[in-house]
């Protein structure tokens, strides 16, 4: 009697030489395709093993053996020698489910299986499309025997509240309202290392300034700080990416110092330091941004807050095997480090070289530094309210904030010239005295009328001499020693204006071609 399961022979053929390696019906199962049912009634067939038989009796044939399969491959109840060809009665159970529930969604999965969907997200779109009510596990199952081959990877551990890692990766097409077009934003993602779970806000640019206030951001969305931040080699905290010992943007050092957190930068070229951010970022890149278009960037953050509070928080990681915001309000939540108690003073920086006039530019601004660095590089960190002068890291003066054009106070009162300013001021007098007299007198004017600021008008005039002719400088600078104009814009507009004009050409009064004027009396005519 044939197995009411029948197969093909090539099938079946694949099922008896499996069998004959020792592979479990388990294995072979997931490897062709057959029920476990089915290849065990093969492989009693193909070895079978019957009652105990007594002398006397006769043993059970082979084809009767067949016969005592059940219809669905069950295994009915055993039959002694001498017991009759009648076996107990068995009833057939319920029917089984299909082998694999996802089935039914064949083409909407291998459709979002091109797209690049996560297994996860494709289980979300089933429930949400299609009301799948089977588990998410029977979706991984059918989809593994679709792609059956799997990598490993390895697993980093970190304490609780030890680590966060950062990066930015682009998000979906989103309205920029303020152009009209559509743009892609930055999206910056703040991954737990411990718990895994994390903060998501997009945004249009990387600058330094919203680089920092990300960051604030996801310390306040977390109730804490981390020990360790970790990033790539992005250039608003990385100056000079090196393999060996990496320069810190001084901006984000002082940030870091005022968080009480280490920035941590991984080496070059070498994301998997970074590797739990990656996995993270890239979950969020399939799970919630693939496929979508946003009208505008606080429609795309909204989007990222319901779905983080939503799906991101409530899943069960697949290497922890917790929920996520379970495990981080158990473990991490308590462990981070408490935050500041005030936002981060931002500021700029930047480096000047102190004029012999004793003062830095900053932004169009004049503010003076301490006599002895004239000629020195200094660092300059400054905001909208104050700049700071730094020799190395040792502040030497600090300013309020001034107009454009402007000088701010001296420093302790009012300081005559120094040496090295006495012999700047006697080397400009000596180039304008080469150029001609007017100059070196307006010159001195100069300086008397405004002290040391003059030092850069005077060489303001002397570069006047490069773009215009000597004679045209030297009139300017007569006329405005006339009418006490000591301001470069004032020496440049009459030196432009005498440059412009017509020259007028010189008539000779006696050539020997010219009759003299005497001829041409009324009476000679």
């Amino acid at each position: 009697m044939p197995l009411a399961n029948y197969l093909k022979m090539l099938k079946r053929q694949e099922v008896l030489t499996l069998l004959a390696l020792k592979w479990s019906f388990r294995r072979i199962e997931r490897e062709t395709g057959v029920r476990r049912e089915t290849v065990s009634a093969y492989a009693r067939q193909a070895d079978p093993n019957p009652a105990k038989t007594f002398p006397g009796s006769g043993g059970v044939s082979s084809a009767d053996s067949q016969a005592f399969v059940g219809v669905d491959g069950s295994n009915p109840a055993k039959t002694f020698a001498g017991s009759g060809p009648n076996p107990a009665k068995t009833f057939p159970g319920p029917l089984l489910p299909p082998r694999f529930a996802a089935a039914a969604h064949h083409d909407a999965i291998t459709e979002k299986l091109d797209l690049g969907l996560t297994i996860q997200r494709i289980y979300q779109d089933l429930v949400e499309d299609f009301y799948y009510g089977y588990s998410y596990e029977s979706v991984k199952r059918y989809i593994r025997q679709l792609a059956p081959k799997r990598r490993a990877v390895g697993v980093m551990h970190s304490l609780p509240g030890e680590e966060a890692q950062v990066d930015f990766f682009q998000g979906p097409p989103t309205l920029d309202t303020g152009s009209g077009q559509w743009r892609r934003p930055w999206v910056f993602r703040m991954t737990l290392c411990h718990s895994r779970h994390g903060y998501e806000e997009a945004v249009w640019d990387q600058k330094l300034e919203t680089f920092l206030g990300l960051h604030e951001n996801a310390f306040r969305d977390f109730g804490g700080v981390s020990g360790v931040v970790r990033h790539d080699n992005m250039k608003v905290a990385v100056v000079r990416a090196c393999f060996f010992d990496p320069d810190i943007h001084p901006v984000w050092a002082a940030f870091a110092k005022h968080w009480d957190f280490t920035p941590l930068p991984i080496l070059p070229k070498n994301p998997k330091e970074n590797g739990k951010q990656e996995r993270s970022g890239g979950y969020v890149k399939s799970n919630a941004l693939k496929g979508r278009r946003f009208g505008s960037l606080e429609e795309l953050n909204a989007f990222l807050r319901r779905w983080n509070r939503t799906i991101a928080r409530v899943r069960i990681h697949g290497t922890t095997r917790r929920q996520v915001f379970t495990h981080f309000e158990q473990t991490d939540k308590k462990a981070l480090k408490p935050l500041a108690s005030a936002p981060f003073p931002l500021f700029r920086r930047g480096t000047r070289t102190v004029h012999p006039d004793g003062h830095v530019e900053v932004e169009g601004s004049f503010y003076p530094a301490p006599p002895h660095l004239v000629s020195q590089d200094v660092e300059v960190r400054f905001d909208r309210h104050l700049v700071r002068i730094f020799h190395g890291e040792t502040p030497v003066a600090v300013h309020a904030r001034v107009r454009p054009g402007e000088y701010a106070r001296g420093m302790g009162g009012s300081q005559g010239p120094t040496s090295s300013q006495r012999a700047f001021l006697a080397n400009l007098l000596a180039r304008c005295e080469r150029v001609g007299a007017p100059l070196q007198q307006w010159a001195k004017a100069a300086h008397e009328e405004r002290g040391v600021r003059a030092l850069r008008l005077i060489q303001g005039a002397l570069s006047l001499v490069r773009k215009h002719p000597r004679e045209v400088v030297l009139a300017a600078a007569t006329t405005a020693l006339t009418n006490r104009l000591f301001r470069y814009k004032d020496l440049r507009r009459l030196t432009e204006q005498a440059h412009q004009a017509p020259q007028q050409r010189s008539l000779l009064d006696v050539h020997e071609s010219i009759r003299p004027m005497a001829d041409y009396r009324l009476e000679n005519l």
